[in-house]
């Protein structure tokens, strides 16, 4: 979907919009004298009054779509609730709200308007351009939906232009500078977040290991990129066990994928981002129970993530080095697959003990982090769809961190933050190591029930070589049974926008 955004009064060829939006406060639908204008008298009186009666509270996330029969030049109005203390993410919430509202009545050319006092309030606390940068997200990121493969397609809510019209004199044109570049920036995020989102949605007959290699080596030419791709000759020549084991029981064979990112010349500091790329998970031997598994063709999310981040990171061009790497393999059982009791030896000459096949994710991450690191990674972190259990812990609510390293979680946080992507740490105590101890090998793949996404972390963590790293477990972010704020239902492309702003603040 291809959305035109501007800032300021649009044109005359688009005089009168098909719809208009108004942000609103509670404060503003208090009635009383000293209660100003919204947006004209006849309708401003009305929607007091749908407050007066509780039917519309301006709450965050709220709506209100009211037909002008001409009282205003658009045929409709949406009202939304928004908590102008509520910062950056407030604002996605409001403008995603507003996009699902203008699905209903299929708007094509849209006037967001600014009030003084909204425009104010955000200023103060997040500045014009990251405000530009949270409405446009929400907004597009709420539009997105998953595309069906149906012989005939449905219709498409078709949005085409959106102009962010500023209330007032004293707002109007100091800031549309930073409105454009925010804008921008919006755009630009979103474009990741949906090839994430549009990669994970796809089928497992269609993203096999050699697909996402495909799609990773067409990312790579569009933004002119290095990128290598290892095959399972290339693995096993480079002693890749945990990669080759994990995708010896498919007909499809591994990869691991490499795409490099030099924008600094100057330092040999480089981040490295792995994302964990199983195209379809069965638990192998340890087969998962029938119930929810189509949605396995989700366990490539981290994956997903980090060529969603590399897209955004490739347009910038920041001036940092980003290494990133996908192991990418499918887990079937079959006469050839890993069983509980094989030992593994790892890229790393580590040895690991397979207790169950379904815990395959962090065997593929082990080489993916010594790939990473042997191309010359000072600072990791990895992405994966990794434990079912963090959403016993965090429900799906919250990405669960295992680190160790505290200043590096700080960045991440801080990155979160900003994008407005919950992050959860986890203790990584030293006797939680002792889970994964083995009588057969340096490891074994995993420690039981208890604490499962910790020492699944640590598990991957052990492979770091003592460098600094962040491990992110979105096994309940990364894919949703039914739509949230900006976030719709299925792939969510959770951790594409917090990976770039924990670049780029590296800069």
């Amino acid at each position: 979907m291809s959305v035109q955004l501007t800032y300021g009064v649009r044109g005359s060829e688009h005089a009168a919009p098909d719809a208009v939006v108004r942000f609103v406060s509670k404060k503003e639908l208090i009635h009383g004298e000293n209660a100003g204008p919204i947006i004209q008298p006849q309708i401003d009186e009305a929607l007091r009054g749908l407050y007066a009666k509780g039917l519309f509270k301006a709450d965050p996330e709220q709506t209100e779509t009211v037909t002008t029969l001409g009282l205003y030049p658009a045929a409709h109005i949406v009202f939304a609730g928004v908590d102008q203390d509520g910062g950056a993410r407030g604002l996605r919430l409001a403008a995603a709200a507003v996009a699902k509202a203008l699905k209903k009545f299929k708007a094509e050319h849209v006037q967001i308007l600014l009030s003084e006092a909204l425009t104010n309030s955000v200023g103060n606390d997040i500045g014009a351009e990251r405000a530009a940068q949270a409405l446009t997200e929400g907004l597009l990121l709420a539009l997105h939906v998953r595309q069906p493969l149906k012989r005939e397609q449905n219709e498409r809510f078709g949005l085409k232009d959106v102009a962010f019209v500023p209330q007032g004199t004293a707002i109007a044109g100091q800031d549309a500078p930073l409105w454009e570049q925010g804008i921008a920036k919006g755009k630009l995020y979103v474009e990741g977040v949906n090839l994430a989102r549009d990669l994970t949605n796809l089928p497992g007959n269609d993203l096999t290991p050699e697909r996402l290699a495909y799609h990773a080596e067409e990312l790579a030419r569009e933004l002119d990129l290095e990128i290598e791709v290892i095959d399972e000759w290339s693995a096993a020549e480079q002693r890749m066990g945990g990669l080759l084991g994990v995708g010896q029981g498919s007909i499809n064979p591994p990869r691991m994928i490499v795409i490099h990112y030099k924008g600094d010349s100057s330092t040999e500091e480089a981040w490295g981002l792995v994302g964990k790329g199983i195209t379809f998970d069965t638990g192998g031997i340890s087969l998962k129970r029938a119930e929810g598994m189509q949605e396995m063709i989700s366990d490539m999310g981290g994956a997903a993530a980090v060529l969603g981040a590399m897209r955004i990171i490739g347009e910038l061009k920041p001036a940092i080095n980003v290494i990133a790497v996908i192991p990418t393999a499918e887990n079937m059982p079959s006469d050839r697959a890993i069983k509980p009791g094989d030992v593994l030896r790892m890229m790393s000459g580590h040895t690991v003990e397979i207790v169950n096949t379904d815990a395959e994710g962090r065997l593929v991450l082990a080489d993916g982090l010594t790939t990473a690191i042997t191309r010359g990674a000072t600072r990791l972190v990895d992405v994966a769809t990794l434990t079912g259990a963090v959403s016993v812990a965090l429900g799906l609510e919250a990405t669960g961190a295992v680190t160790n390293n505290d200043e590096l979680f700080k960045q991440v946080q801080a990155a979160s933050e900003r994008s407005g992507e919950r992050i959860w740490q986890l203790p990584a105590y030293p006797e939680y190591k002792k889970q994964i101890r083995s009588d057969a090998a340096d490891l074994k793949n995993s420690g039981g029930r208890y604490g499962g996404t910790i020492t699944g972390g640590l598990f991957i963590g052990h492979f770091a070589e003592g460098l600094p790293w962040v491990h992110l477990d979105i096994g309940g972010t990364a894919w949703l049974d039914t739509s949230r704020g900006w976030e719709p239902k299925g792939a969510t492309g959770v951790m594409v926008r917090t990976l770039v702003e924990l670049v780029l603040q590296s800069k």
